[in-house]
């Protein structure tokens, strides 16, 4: 039976009034240990199945890795919950009762889900501190963006995300000076000061240093518990070194979940995908 057949209870009045109500003022249900619910997900491009019948459900708090080959569906999931894709079929639920689907892309940003890209995006002629001050979650029209000063509490609150990114000796430096590794470290500080409850979070590591590697598995932990956060990764080193769960997708349904040491034991996901 589905995690969520008791708690849709809303009528057709309900669901129209809440998607009147701004999204930035919606309040994530969590009261049953999940943030995010997804059942029965299916997506098709040009007869190509993405998705599959998936069923996914991520806990509030939870540091959760998303593993598998290419074309597995991982880059199409992510697509689905924050909005850049409709799937053909199923349900995608924020908290148990905010169904994202009836929500855009840019209402579901508000929502509280921040999504970062495997390739760094940040503001390269900026100082890294301008850089989370552009990115904080405020009122962002031009006009007050140019003119508000900034609190002594929203200062205390960069510098802290700075210095839980490693990146508080580079405050005042352009950006473009930070190396790939730190790139990663801005944009991800730059989604925390966004406030999202739900961080999806794409290969984080790719072309870093081991100790740029270990550097991200500290933030990446730290994150945790505040927030919940979905890795897609393929470097099982770190994978195993930030996980307790990991799910594994394959061609575009869940084929196994649990941890890497579990999974490692599992016939079908070293055919598939650890054996490769």
């Amino acid at each position: 039976m589905s995690m969520l057949a008791d708690l849709r209870k809303f009528s057709r009045r309900d669901r129209v009034f809440s998607h009147l109500i701004r999204a930035d003022q919606l309040e994530v249900d969590t009261s049953k240990g999940h943030i995010l619910y997804i059942e029965d997900l299916s997506v098709s491009f040009d007869g190509f199945k993405a998705i599959d019948n998936l069923n996914l459900y991520i806990g509030d708090g939870e540091l959760r890795c998303i593993i598998g080959p290419n074309g597995a569906g991982k880059t199409t999931l992510m697509d689905i919950i924050t909005g850049k894709t409709r799937p053909d079929s199923g349900t995608v639920f924020f908290g148990q009762y905010t169904d994202l689907l009836e929500f855009s892309e840019a209402e579901i940003a508000q929502i509280g889900i921040g999504r970062k890209f495997q390739k760094p995006t940040v503001f390269e002629q900026h100082s890294v501190f301008e850089n989370l001050e552009l990115a904080m979650a405020a009122n962002k029209r031009v006009w007050h963006s140019l003119s508000a000063q900034l609190t002594a509490e929203q200062k205390d609150r960069i510098d802290e995300i700075l210095v839980q990114a490693s990146l508080i000796d580079f405050k005042h430096q352009p950006a473009k000076l930070l190396s790939h590794g730190q790139k990663q470290w801005l944009e991800i500080a730059m989604l925390v000061m966004q406030e999202p409850r739900l961080l999806l979070v794409d290969e984080p590591v790719a072309g870093m240093t081991h100790q740029e590697m270990d550097k991200t598995a500290e933030l990446l932990h730290q994150l945790a518990g505040r927030h919940s956060v979905v890795v897609v990764e393929h470097d099982m080193d770190f994978v195993r070194s930030i996980a307790s769960e990991v799910t594994v997708l394959h061609q575009g349904s869940v084929l196994a979940e649990g941890t890497m040491e579990e999974l490692q034991s599992n016939p079908k996901v070293v055919e598939v995908y650890l054996g490769e």
